[in-house]
């Protein structure tokens, strides 16, 4: 799977971040039970990398992937814990020749044309924009359009659920991310039922038709 297919899987790509390994599995269950099956559990705590190994054992439904990789050696320890693809809130030099050794889609984080510029230039034209609503939400994106054709984004950070129909409708955006479908009341609970009718709530959101220059529609 390329990384415009991946992002084509559903319409919300859910930013997850665990405290405790053993949510993940039911977590991720209740998931792909609503429709949402592409998961990024973020490395933003030490739970993350366990919670990706045991969703990739135990969770076969789910195509499970890593969030915020800042460190280059990151990534080969996600891949091993069975990341199927890579998500960064960033751009370095030292992330890009990490990220062309991956077998894996990476969706590296952008913030500004001259980001874009930079991620282009690497071969990157899948971007994440992060954080999306500080960085200028609809309009910031509907400006990206005219000078980068053959870029779609999904934009992360801030997104909702009553904002992502706006988000979906653009032309260069094919999903959004968004940590809704997780809220912390409802993991701390062990309320599933709620994350499944979060999830399904988000997979049914509309889309528009996203445009890509075909050269690069592979990623």
């Amino acid at each position: 799977m390329n990384v415009l297919e991946l992002m084509q899987v559903g319409p919300v790509i859910p930013v997850i971040v665990l405290d405790d390994v053993a949510s993940a599995v039911p977590l991720a269950r209740a998931l792909v039970k609503g429709g949402v099956r592409v998961l990024e559990v973020t490395l933003r705590t030490a739970a993350g990398l366990p919670s990706i190994r045991a969703i990739a054992r135990e969770v076969p439904d789910a195509i499970v992937g890593v969030g915020t990789i800042t460190q280059p050696e990151e990534f080969a320890a996600s891949r091993e814990a069975g990341a199927q693809f890579a998500v960064s809130p960033g751009l370095t030099p030292a992330l890009i020749d990490a990220a062309r050794r991956m077998d894996i889609p990476v969706l590296p984080g952008v913030f500004t044309p001259s980001d874009v510029i930079a991620a282009r230039a690497a071969g990157f034209f899948h971007l994440k924009l992060f954080p999306a609503q500080q960085a200028g939400g609809i309009g910031m994106l509907k400006a990206m359009g005219g000078p980068f054709p053959d870029t779609v984004f999904c934009p992360t950070g801030g997104v909702t659920l009553e904002t992502a129909p706006n988000f979906l409708a653009l032309p260069n955006v094919v999903c959004v991310g968004g940590s809704w479908l997780t809220p912390k009341d409802a993991m701390a609970a062990g309320d599933w039922d709620t994350v499944t009718a979060l999830a399904r709530e988000a997979s049914a959101l509309p889309r528009g038709r996203h445009t890509l220059e075909p050269a690069h529609a592979a990623g």
